[in-house]
């Protein structure tokens, strides 16, 4: 098996994920995935496909993040390595999808408009 790319986003970031077999070891933009998330919950949240599909010491996983906040990335490479499983066999995608790692979050930030100071807050009415 040769090296099986995909891409995840969610809100600003965007991760492209790179899988090719291995013994398991994650890399975010060059560090360790316990350097680059600290807390133990987006850890969690990047494995997620993988423990669903019993696949954790199977492959070495490559993601190169930017944009958005701690979050978003993680989910982003959620999702990315989700797409990249399903590449690989096509027989995971039933479990990924009951899960919910197929589902890209729509979700973005509202713009902000002329006139207001947020997206949706007006400025203090006056009567006089």
């Amino acid at each position: 098996m040769e090296v099986v790319n995909a891409v995840g986003r969610r809100k600003a970031a965007v991760a492209r994920v790179y899988v090719k077999p291995g013994k398991g070891n994650i890399t975010i933009n060059q560090k360790p995935l316990d350097t680059y998330f600290p807390l133990e919950i987006f850890q969690y949240v990047v494995k997620q496909p993988l423990l669903v599909t019993s696949t954790t010491e199977n492959f070495d996983i490559t993601i190169t993040l930017d944009g958005g906040g701690i979050k978003g990335q993680a989910e982003a490479a959620r999702l990315g390595i989700a797409r990249a499983l399903c590449e690989i066999d096509a027989e995971m995608r039933p479990v990924l999808k009951k899960n919910g790692f197929m589902t890209r979050d729509p979700r973005e930030v509202e713009r902000k408009k002329p006139g207001q100071p947020g997206a949706r807050r007006k400025f203090q009415f006056s009567k006089r």
